[in-house]
């Protein structure tokens, strides 16, 4: 494994601190503001020659998935559950609370490293378009971590009870109402009040469908 440069041990120093104060993994942008580097190209150019030199390693076709790579050590890997779809346009239906026993038939491998340590983790496929400007097509997995509270800006799976659907949209809190954001410019939010909504799960990882 051949020695970083200046610069690159510089994204890997951040690359360590983001991951462990965060469970995963930064964005491309957010290398680029920290680092002080001019483009989100350049970032992309140091990325991959630390990838070649066996610092890190990269999956393409998944949102944030960058790898901290040890020396002699091969990666370890968690089957995801895929249990079901989610819509990224309009709200549908999601599985009951007691089918989380189930043997299910479709699972995703995930390096451990971008999990941050969790275990209790599950995927959802993504249908519709609402959510392309945060890189969530349709088709792609969506990784999730069950929580039942989120922050601001979070993209998360959220429960409109009295509908009884459930749909994947950024989350914000507006006085006495919420505010469920698409990431697509020609699509217009969901209003509901507090208690309508419940989070059942936040992103933490996108595997985009590739082919």
């Amino acid at each position: 494994m051949r020695a970083p440069t200046e610069k690159r041990q510089r994204i890997l120093d951040f690359l360590h601190r983001y991951i462990s104060e965060h469970s995963y993994p930064p964005s491309i942008r957010e290398i680029q503001v920290a680092c002080g580097l001019s483009s989100t190209s350049v970032v992309d150019y140091h990325l991959r020659a630390l990838e070649q030199a066996g610092h890190i390693r990269r999956r393409r076709e998944a949102s944030r998935a960058l790898e901290l790579r040890e020396p002699g050590r091969a990666p370890r890997t968690i089957a995801v559950p895929v249990i079901g779809t989610i819509a990224a346009g309009e709200p549908i239906p999601v599985p009951s609370a007691d089918a989380w026993t189930t043997e299910w038939a479709e699972s995703v491998e995930v390096a451990s490293s971008l999990l941050g340590g969790r275990q209790e983790v599950y995927a959802l496929r993504v249908k519709g378009n609402s959510m392309v400007d945060a890189l969530v097509g349709d088709g792609d997995l969506v990784v999730m971590a069950p929580t039942q509270s989120a922050e601001n800006g979070d993209v998360v799976a959220a429960w409109l009870k009295r509908e009884g659907e459930a749909t994947l949209k950024r989350f914000y809190q507006e006085r006495d109402r919420v505010r469920l954001q698409p990431a697509n410019e020609n699509m217009a939010p969901i209003y509901t009040d507090a208690d309508n909504l419940e989070i059942q799960g936040k992103v933490i990882l996108t595997l985009r469908q590739t082919g």
